[in-house]
């Protein structure tokens, strides 16, 4: 289903990968997280699913995660990026032709560790919200209108949190957070309550130290259901919506050796979401057919490079089929997986 990958060289220790289109050329480049470089890489699409020498910008220390959107509602697409040995998150305006501005730093709590852009409060201006791993809080940081960002408003969670998914869990029109409390073994639910604001989290048991979550319609009932990677368990978890926001026990599906990140997208156009997962101690992905009904086949995987931590899936070379590029940390490269 997937070529053999072709590699490209990013800085030391590339923990997280977005693709997005940062130059309004229709192709989609790369952003990628240089862990232990302390930059921010961009891989601009050569025009045929090929990609440029990165180019970086320097972030705050360890950035551990990336997120791309308009932050200033001028049609480019900027990037924000979570520090992970600080206690900021780092914002990256685009200049207009693919190069971005110097990082604007702001405060949060401490080690952020997973970043998201979206819309929490519908006043039409991406918001921030960011997983302080150190601090145990989610933090929101609304949007004042020109890509410039409130003090964070602070929620408490459970132990560690890791990475976070942004749906609508309850079918209220409002984006609810979901976060992968690595130190407690369970997900996380905030609601919305309607103006960016958010309840307590309720909590639901998966496996052993989740770390990768996603929120997608897997049995296509038009409820947003959870998908976790369970690190030390080997397994991803799936958690069915019970069509009020509450959520199913999970339902378990073996991966390769210990699962690091996970997306959900539909590889084989029957129009069902399958699940793509980067085995981090095992060189490789793994990708779970959907069988039609929210279940899911036994993986097939495809070779990495070594201790692949992020995939992102996209069409690269403008074919119409979804590719899949993969940040290899051990490798200090990415590579991208055609689709045949």
């Amino acid at each position: 289903m997937f070529l053999n990958q072709t590699t490209y060289s990013t800085s030391n220790g590339p923990a997280a990968v977005v693709l997005f289109d940062v130059n309004n050329d229709s192709n989609l480049d790369i952003a990628v997280a240089n862990y232990n470089s302390n930059n921010l890489g961009i891989l601009r699409n050569a025009g045929n699913g090929t990609f440029l020498t990165q180019v970086t910008y320097s972030t705050s220390v360890n950035p551990a995660a990336v997120a791309t959107g308009d932050l200033n509602s001028d049609n480019k697409l900027d990037i924000v990026v979570a520090n992970y040995g600080s206690k900021n998150i780092g914002v990256f305006l685009n200049a207009g032709n693919g190069i971005f501005l110097s990082q604007i730093a702001y405060a949060v709590g401490n080690n952020p560790r997973e970043v998201k852009i979206v819309d929490v409060n519908n006043d039409n201006k991406l918001d921030i919200i960011v997983a302080n791993q150190g601090s145990n809080t989610v933090g929101v940081l609304l949007n004042t209108g020109n890509g410039t960002f409130l003090n964070q408003m602070i929620y408490s969670v459970g132990s560690s949190p890791y990475f976070l998914a942004i749906a609508d869990v309850n079918g209220d029109n409002t984006l609810d957070i979901i976060v992968a409390n690595q130190g407690s073994n369970n997900v996380g639910i905030l609601i919305n309550t309607g103006n960016g604001t958010f309840t307590s989290q309720v909590t639901y048991s998966v496996g052993t130290f989740p770390t990768p979550i996603v929120a997608a319609d897997v049995n296509s009932d038009n409820k947003c259901d959870i998908i976790v990677g369970n690190f030390n368990s080997n397994n991803v978890g799936v958690l069915l919506n019970a069509g009020n926001g509450t959520f199913f026990t999970q339902i378990t599906y073996a991966t390769s050796s210990n699962p690091r990140a996970v997306v959900v997208n539909d590889v084989n156009n029957d129009n069902k979401l399958d699940i793509i997962v980067a085995n981090s101690n095992a060189t490789n992905i793994g990708v779970l057919i959907n069988a039609g009904n929210g279940t899911f086949l036994s993986q097939t995987t495809y070779a990495s490079g070594s201790t692949p931590i992020s995939v992102a899936i996209g069409d690269v070379n403008n074919d119409n089929q979804l590719d899949i590029v993969v940040a290899n940390y051990g490798s200090a490269n990415v590579s991208v997986l055609l689709h045949c």
